[in-house]
């Protein structure tokens, strides 16, 4: 209680907005440090790492970035994950207490792009000492997606990772390789050696090959959906999976609908990847990570001042793997 009454009416630094739009939305402002409730904890932010998921809420664009605000954002401060040291704890906290450091994935809440941040406890686990702030802050979300997107992936078989050259990604080519598949990795043509560096057996840049003529594949992980179901179909094996996760909201619609059946009556499996948060769908990755089974690359930080840049460099593709933003880090010029 000390630590929250020293930090009562203070003013801290966030990067905020309050319409869809471009990076330049956004602004750095003085907001008053927010206070956790029931189950929360304030966390002072040490890292956040860009998400895809960052670049949708702040452009609005798709129609399901929207989901929290339809004509405007309902929370004005993005960054969902998130490292850093406890601040203060709110009424019936049990699992941490001030000081201890933390990561998880605040997507509901947001707010990593600030100096401090509430998040509810549920979403936290407890930071690897091994692991420094930055590279903890790159796993919640990618972790998740990548582990639930290669589970039941075997030795020998042939694997498709589209948008392999981003965070999940990037995480994605590695879990594959360890279980032994053979791994096809598709992103544009700046990341073809980034890819094979992680130990991609192929790589394709999209906009001259089209990995569907590539196939078939027993297993697509997609994270980038655009194409129809039938182009998808004709990319696995049969048994084969197709699962994706991010894309237009047309092509998850007609993932989730016209691919289930198509899949059924063909013998492939086609469907959008529900993806599970929480500590428990991070922390094996974040072991592997500590034990060198899996490497985290971080490609560029920037500091609070820098986040539309940091932003667009994420959204425009050109990141190679995670961006972090740290709060304390100066502006670049």
């Amino acid at each position: 209680m000390g630590v929250e009454w020293e930090l009562e009416g203070e003013r801290v630094r966030a990067v905020v907005y309050d319409r869809y739009g471009p990076p330049d939305v956004l602004r750095v402002e003085q907001a008053p440090t927010p206070s956790p409730g029931p189950e929360q904890v304030l966390i002072e932010v040490a890292a956040t790492s860009i998400n895809l998921s960052d670049w949708e809420c702040l452009r609005g664009v798709p129609l399901y970035a929207r989901v929290c605000g339809l004509r405007a954002p309902a929370r004005s401060t993005l960054g969902s994950d998130i490292a850093g040291r406890v601040a203060a704890v709110g009424p019936s906290v049990t699992r941490f207490a001030v000081g201890d450091e933390v990561y998880g994935d605040n997507l509901r809440l947001k707010g990593g792009f600030a100096e401090y941040a509430v998040a509810p406890e549920a979403v936290l686990g407890h930071k690897p000492g091994a692991l420094s702030f930055a590279e903890a802050s790159t796993l919640p979300q990618a972790a998740a997606i990548a582990l639930q997107g290669i589970a039941g992936v075997r030795a020998g078989q042939r694997v498709l990772i589209n948008g392999a050259g981003g965070g999940s990604g990037s995480f994605a080519i590695q879990l594959a390789k360890c279980a032994g598949a053979q791994v096809t990795g598709v992103d544009n043509d700046g990341k073809l050696e980034y890819m094979r560096s992680l130990g991609a057996d192929e790589v394709v840049d999209y906009r001259r090959v089209d990995f569907i003529d590539l196939g078939p594949f027993d297993h697509v992980l997609d994270l980038v959906a655009h194409r129809s179901v039938f182009a998808y179909r004709r990319a696995l094996a049969r048994g084969g999976r197709y699962r994706c996760v991010g894309g237009s909201t047309s092509a998850l619609l007609r993932i989730a609908t016209i691919g289930a059946v198509v899949g059924r009556l063909t013998g492939r499996r086609l469907g959008v990847l529900g993806v599970k948060s929480g500590p428990a769908q991070f922390e094996p990755l974040a072991e592997r990570c500590v034990v060198g089974d899996v490497k985290i690359h971080i490609d560029r930080t920037f500091g609070l001042d820098d986040v539309p840049a940091a932003l667009a460099y994420v959204g425009e593709g050109r990141a190679l793997g995670k961006v972090v933003v740290e709060p304390t880090r100066p502006p670049l010029s």
